[in-house]
């Protein structure tokens, strides 16, 4: 999802449906706009910090697995539904 996430209504309850949606060795991928980095020209709320985004993500038993940051302003955050959730 790219650019989505933070403008859920209800993050929490979307993402669980969407997790119990996935296949056992799916993936989700979130892209957000880094809230670490006061330059990116894009209001606060529209950023999140990769801290936030794993704290929330694993409280619905997705694992965090990497992050990428070759994108200029974004950060690109994988992560691996764990076996709790089956």
């Amino acid at each position: 999802m790219v650019d989505v996430y933070h403008e859920l209504e209800y993050p929490r309850e979307m993402m669980e449906s969407i997790v119990k949606a996935l296949k056992p060795e799916a993936r989700v991928v979130l892209v957000e706009y880094r809230k670490e980095n006061p330059l990116i020209p894009i209001k606060g709320l529209h950023k999140m910090t990769q801290k936030q985004v794993k704290k929330e993500m694993e409280s619905i038993n997705l694992i965090w697995q990497e992050t990428n940051n070759d994108l200029p302003s974004q950060h690109l955050m994988v992560f691996q539904v764990s076996d709790k959730s089956l």
